[in-house]
């Protein structure tokens, strides 16, 4: 069965470079902006899918800018009208649609306040991007599968280009021009990995997640991408949080995702994918090495060479590959998921 959402996961690395060409301009004016004005934090406003797409800026704006980020609270600005004092900072608006009134309120307001506000968005005609000072586009085209996955790629290496533009370090810029490539090879590898094992999880019902660091916004994704299309009861969490208590709840046959990317986090991953293992999970890894793809029921491989701060952007290609596939296994319409549509508009 052809899906639309097959269709757009496959569209990946052609809307990744052409958001990056789109953006470089509009990135450059407000990595200036941000210098001028001598920016000290960032604060994101997002909803779903674009939410995790801000806690990759946790990550990659601290470790590589110095730039402290937090995720706003858009009911404080929209139910309790007691918005807190937003000085030297950027409010960063992530959104699709750019229709979201309670993502729109935040960045008015901000505005209105004095504060640098960008929007990241496929409509520069939007409400979103009619709020913010600067508009970041997402040039993937439309996107017509209710479960986001291209502009959510896009969105991520947006935000990396915003990283790398305010550092101006070129061995990182060589990274992110290599990226479009590289996810052309992390679809071709995902599909030929993950529509084999799709079936053997048709009767799961609940999974856990697992990942840390740069790669922490994609637990949260994939997981979020297995509730929409199979209605799995996914949970994702932090490795250093699910030792934490949670690894309670693993027993024989668990199963469990575990993105394990090489990189500074490396050592820690495998040492606890090798934890799970010993209890007997199911487990499904997502990795570029060969030695923790071992451990794992079902292997999901992403490309070799690509740096830490970059991975997650290809790491959650088999997990779009897995949701889709799943639901298709179930029976389930993955371009309709019940009680969904494309827009969710929220105050």
């Amino acid at each position: 069965m052809s899906t639309q959402m097959e269709k757009e996961i496959k569209e990946q690395p052609e809307a990744i470079a052409r958001t990056l060409e789109a953006s470089r301009g509009p990135v450059e004016a407000l990595c200036k902006d941000i210098r001028a004005r001598d920016v000290t934090y960032v604060t994101i406003a997002a909803r779903g899918t674009s939410d995790n797409a801000g806690v990759y800026a946790k990550y990659i704006l601290p470790a590589f800018n110095g730039l402290p980020v937090a995720m706003t609270t858009p009911s404080l600005f929209t139910f309790y009208k007691k918005p807190p004092r937003l000085r030297n900072v950027l409010v960063l608006g992530i959104s699709q649609s750019g229709q979201s009134e309670d993502i729109v309120e935040v960045l008015k307001t901000a505005r209105a306040q004095g504060a640098l506000t960008a929007a990241i968005t496929t409509d520069p005609r939007s409400p979103l991007a009619a709020a913010a000072q600067h508009t970041l586009p997402l040039a993937t085209g439309l996107e017509k599968a209710v479960a986001a996955t291209k502009t959510f790629t896009s969105s991520l290496a947006l935000l990396a280009q915003l990283s790398v533009t305010l550092d101006e370090e070129k061995e990182r810029r060589r990274s992110l021009e290599a990226l479009p490539k590289l996810m052309e090879q992390a679809c071709e590898m995902a599909e030929q990995a993950v529509v084999p094992r799709a079936e053997r999880y048709r009767y799961m019902d609940r999974c856990v997640v697992i990942a840390r660091g740069y790669s922490y916004a994609i637990a949260f994704e994939i997981a979020l991408k297995l509730k929409e299309l199979t209605y799995v009861t996914a949970l994702p969490y932090s490795s250093a949080d699910f030792l934490h208590g949670p690894m309670a709840i693993v027993e024989p046959g668990f199963p469990v995702l575990v993105i394990v990317p090489k990189g500074e986090l490396y050592p820690h991953l495998k040492e606890f994918t090798e934890q799970v293992a010993a209890r007997s999970a199911e487990l499904l890894v997502v990795s570029n090495s060969e030695e923790v793809l071992r451990l794992g029921e079902a292997r999901f491989p992403i490309p070799d060479g690509v740096p830490e701060w970059l991975a997650p952007v290809l790491s959650v290609v088999p997990g779009q590959f897995l949701a889709l596939n799943l639901s298709l296994a179930k029976g389930i319409d993955p371009d309709k998921p019940r009680g969904l549509k494309k827009v969710t508009v929220t105050r």
